[in-house]
This record gives structure tokens, C-alpha cells and sequence, in this order.
């Protein structure tokens, strides 16, 4: 990939080959070169989508930084500040049309050495909160240099509305332009902006344009591929979720199977856990506290077998919480149709009920039991799937915040349930016209995952090979697993160089196949742990004997 010569960049070349050191004189004509983006004004037109104009707020030189590693953080991951270059950082907003709808909040990152490529970062949750496209992209093992660092130019969006103290995250859906831009609009326009921005400050725009997404983002990445697939020539979806409206609905019946009897204390969390490791965690020839087949693990551990025979205690589960356990892992019918003639949500589970949450981020405790009880109105602290799936339903279903969840029926809102789902769900397996295109399309689940069913992704997978063929299908997408690994990236090897095989693919044609999957530790400098394969879908590792940390040792078989 060659260099491109810019206004932007041709300032920093005159001052190096000067010979200046780049703390002193160089900061002076990059500034004045960063710094007249700041101010500018595009019209709506600069995206395909309707729109309000667009505003760059500020364009600044930011100095470079060193990594550091904070004691605590809400996922593995986000406990690093990467290593940053100086690079030129853009915020900017995209007014809407609807007045009364907030603002598209956007951040450009233009690095001094431009490698021509692009990376666009997801968000997660219900976002609200400007992703600022400076940390590591999903999975990315934590002594890999950040896109930034690499020469891309990164950027990123709040996705058309802001948090706000003491409100729900899904309020904003109560404004249909808003609800738009969170579906899929705000991606498209930002990726439009960006590129103009790119455009002015380089002289030209991105030889080639990366998506990469988890959870929320990897539903955004998706989205992108199904609904302007002309707009990315490589994605990368991990633990996307996919299945949006059932996923909600999901999460609402399953937490209220944990009334009335139903919830699950640490202890009791900790047991089941424990038995899942016992049943399952040898099958593929190695005991180390990772379920390698979590398929054949719903065959050989059956809950029922912990219910308690006489009084309750911790040492066993009573019919309610044996009932919940198998409510969690059970599929959800709907009776309303959703998006692409789906009816139904996979269930979850087993392996991974005990990963110690990581700052509330990991396992039962986290996304699906929570520290209490489920309550009303939903509170974080009752489970984060509760949290979320309860406030869907009434914000984005039922459109009244005081609506009472327990007695919520899809089919008496059936109206409003295709409609967002509709908008929603990113589901629909015909890529053919991103295919046609040359995209390359890479998903990972992380098998572990109560946030969401990695089953989702696995069924929407096997939907596009139905669609388009196994051959065609193999020719531009792939599906890895990593069993053990939660939503966030804990309990098991979990970081993986997907953006260098995402690359290889698109610029070079070499097709990913087994990949490493490191566990690493979080901490400067950084330590490999133990390795093991990423096998693509349907295949997983199994221990062929030999070192127990190397990679290696496995192979991935059926």
C-alpha cells in the first residue's frame, strides 16, 4: 500500500527532510495544516442519506502518548491506553433534520503517515457515548499497535444521540430519527463525512474502508453489509448482536424467570458452573477449565440433576431456579414475525456461568443474574440482559416508559415489533451484492456469551450459506469461535490479529483459516499466558497431547 502525498502530509515531509526534529519546528506548520479544517462547514450532500449539515467543531494536533495499563476497567481490554502517534483529531456533529432529534457526534483521527487504508469503530450497548476510535479494535491482542499507530486513519460516532444523567440509555427511540440513526443512518453518514474529510485533508480519499464492531458493533458492522455493501471492502463482526429484537425480547423473559424464586445467589451460579466443568470440560481430551464443545456440552450436562432433594441450600437448586436455568438455555418462540421470516431466539449456554465478572462485565452475574433480584423499574444491578431487554421493551416496543414489562405481550404491540425490527435486526442473509463487490466478511463468537447467543450469529451464518451456497459463501466470509470466552473477552484465549487477516484477505486474497487465539496479560510489559487455535465453524480444538500452552497441541476437528 503506497503512501499518499497530501497538503496535510507534505508539511510534515518538508519538515523532516529538513532535518528538524519532530518536537520542535514540524508542530508549527502541521498545526496551521490540521487546524484550517477546524470551523468548516459541508452541506447535507456530502452524504448519500437525507441530512441536516455538517459541522467540524475543532481540528487540533494531538502530541503523541505512551501506553499505560489502569489497575481497573470494564473489560480487559479497556484497562489499556494504547501507544497514539501525533495525529490530527476532527470532532465534528451532523445536525439532523427532525429539530427535535439530537445531533450525529463524530471524531476523525488523521495520522501524519498515511497508509491510504481507513477503519470505521462500532459501538456498544445502546451507545449514546462517542466512540473516539483510538483503542484497540475487538479482540486485538494488547501489544499489537492500535490502527492509529499503524497508519490508518480511524473514526468513530455516538451514533446520533447522547447519554444523559438519571435517563435510561433507550430513550432516545421515543424519536424516530433518532431510533433511524441508531439502526443504521448515523454509520452511513459518518462514513460519508469521514471520507470527505479525508478527501480535504489528504488530497484524496481511502484506497480501501474497514469496519470493525463487538456486540452493538459488530450489529453495526453487519448492517453495513447488508444495507450498503458498496460503502466497505472488509468487516469484522465480533459477538454482534445480530438477532436484535429477539435478543430484547429474550432478555426480558429471562429475567423474569428469576421471579418468584427463580434467581440464582453467586453460590448457587458458582455450582452450576462448576458442574458444567465436570460434565463437559475433558470431552476434548484436556481438563483446563475451558468447554472446547459447547454444542456437545448441552448433550452430556442436564441441570436438573442439581435440584435439591430436600431442604434448599447452596449446595443444590430448587425447582424454580432449576426452571430458570432451563428457561436461559431454551429457545425463545415469538408469536409475531420478525425481520426475514424469524420466529425464534436461541437459547444460551453452557459453559462460561462462573467467569468472575470483570468489572460486572463476565458471565451469570453480569448479564443474566445480576448482585439482586430482577426489579421495577429495571436497574443495572439486576442483571445488565434485564437491564437492557426490559427498557427495549419499553422504549422501543411498547414507547412507554412506565409500561408494566411483566404483563408485555409481543403480540398486542405486533405492529410496532416488525417495524423495529425492520430497522433493527440485522439479519438478512442476502449479501450478495457486497460479495459482488469484493468484500470480505469475517464474524467471530466468543461461545462463552450470556450477553447475547452466539447462536444468533452461528444461525445467521448457516442462513447466508443457504442463501448463496457454501462455496460462494466461503469465498468472502468466514465464522470463528472461541469457546470459553465471554462477551468482553475473559475466561479463555481470547485475542486474536483479526485485522491483519482481514487485510490479507481483501488486499492480498489470502483467505483466513486457523488463527491463534492468545491469553495475555494485562499488564505493561505484556505476557503470553498460553495459546490455542481459532477454529473456523463447526470445527473446535482438541488436545492432541504436548505442551498444554501452545497452540500447537490442538487441532481443530469436529
Amino acid at each position: 500500500m503506497r503512501h499518499i502525498f497530501s497538503p496535510l502530509l507534505m508539511t510534515v515531509m518538508a519538515a523532516c527532510t529538513s532535518g528538524a526534529a519532530w518536537a520542535a519546528t514540524p508542530t508549527v506548520p502541521l498545526k496551521a495544516a490540521c487546524e484550517s479544517l477546524s470551523g468548516l462547514s459541508l452541506p447535507a450532500q456530502v452524504t448519500t442519506l437525507p441530512s441536516g449539515p455538517v459541522r467540524i467543531e475543532s481540528a487540533a494536533v494531538q502530541a503523541a502518548s505512551s501506553a499505560t495499563v489502569a489497575e481497573r476497567g470494564p473489560t480487559p481490554a479497556a484497562r489499556f491506553s494504547p501507544a497514539l502517534p501525533a495525529y490530527c483529531r476532527v470532532l465534528g456533529a451532523i445536525a439532523p433534520i427532525d429539530p427535535k432529534a439530537p445531533l450525529i457526534q463524530f471524531q476523525i483521527n488523521l495520522p501524519l503517515t498515511w497508509n491510504g487504508r481507513s477503519v470505521q469503530y462500532g459501538g456498544g450497548g445502546f451507545n449514546g457515548t462517542l466512540i473516539n476510535a483510538l483503542s484497540m479494535i475487538p479482540a486485538a491482542p494488547f501489544d499489537q499497535p492500535v490502527p492509529l499507530s499503524q497508519g490508518y486513519v480511524t473514526y468513530g460516532t455516538d451514533s446520533g444521540h447522547q447519554n444523559k444523567p438519571g435517563e435510561p440509555p433507550q430513550t432516545f427511540a421515543l424519536n424516530d430519527e433518532a431510533l433511524t440513526n441508531f439502526a443504521h443512518a448515523s454509520y452511513k453518514k459518518v462514513r460519508d463525512v469521514a471520507v470527505e474529510v479525508m478527501k480535504r485533508g489528504y488530497g484524496q480519499g481511502p484506497e480501501k474502508l474497514y469496519f470493525v464492531g463487538s456486540s452493538e458493533g459488530g450489529r453495526e458492522g453487519l448492517t453495513m453489509a447488508q444495507r450498503y455493501p458498496q460503502d466497505f471492502d472488509g468487516i469484522f463482526s465480533r459477538v454482534p448482536v445480530i438477532h436484535w429484537t429477539g435478543l430484547q425480547h429474550a432478555g426480558l423473559r429471562d429475567g423474569m424467570a428469576l421471579m418468584n424464586g427463580g434467581w440464582l445467589a453467586p453460590a448457587h451460579v458458582k455450582l452450576v458452573g462448576q458442574a458444567v466443568l465436570a460434565a463437559c470440560d475433558a470431552a476434548d481430551g484436556l481438563a483446563d477449565g475451558v468447554v472446547s464443545d459447547p454444542v456437545g456440552c448441552r448433550q452430556r450436562f442436564d441441570v436438573r440433576k442439581l435440584q435439591c432433594e430436600g431442604a434448599a441450600s447452596d449446595n443444590c437448586l430448587t425447582a424454580a431456579q432449576v426452571n430458570a436455568v432451563q428457561t436461559l438455555g431454551s429457545p425463545l418462540r415469538m408469536d409475531v414475525e420478525l425481520a426475514n421470516g424469524l420466529r425464534e431466539y436461541p437459547g444460551r449456554g453452557p459453559s462460561g456461568e462462573a467467569i468472575p465478572a470483570f468489572a460486572a462485565t463476565g458471565g451469570w452475574m453480569a448479564w443474566w443474574t445480576g448482585a439482586t433480584p430482577p426489579a421495577l423499574p429495571p436497574q443495572p444491578s439486576n442483571g445488565i440482559a434485564w437491564f437492557y431487554g426490559a427498557g427495549a421493551i419499553q422504549y422501543f416496543y411498547g414507547r412507554n416508559p412506565t409500561l408494566d414489562v411483566t404483563t408485555y405481550q409481543a403480540r398486542d404491540h405486533a405492529a410496532r415489533v416488525k417495524e423495529v425490527s425492520a430497522l433493527m435486526d440485522s439479519t438478512n442473509p442476502d449479501l450478495s451484492a457486497f460479495h459482488a463487490r469484493g468484500g470480505k466478511l469475517i464474524m467471530m463468537e466468543n461461545m462463552a456469551d450470556y450477553a447475547q447467543s452466539p447462536y444468533a450469529g452461528i444461525g445467521y451464518y448457516e442462513s447466508v450459506r443457504q442463501k448463496m451456497g457454501a462455496a460462494t459463501t466461503q469465498s468472502f466470509m468466514r465464522l470463528y469461535t472461541a469457546p470459553g470466552v465471554d462477551h468482553v473477552g475473559a475466561g479463555a484465549p481470547a485475542n486474536v490479529d483479526m485485522l491483519t487477516a482481514l487485510t490479507d484477505w481483501v488486499e492480498r486474497g489470502k483467505a483466513p483459516e486457523t488463527l491463534a487465539l492468545l491469553d495475555q496479560s494485562v499488564s505493561l510489559p505484556v505476557n503470553l499466558l498460553r495459546a490455542r487455535p481459532l477454529c473456523q465453524w463447526p470445527l473446535v480444538p482438541r488436545y492432541q497431547g504436548g505442551d498444554v500452552n501452545l497452540a500447537a497441541s490442538f487441532k481443530c476437528l469436529q
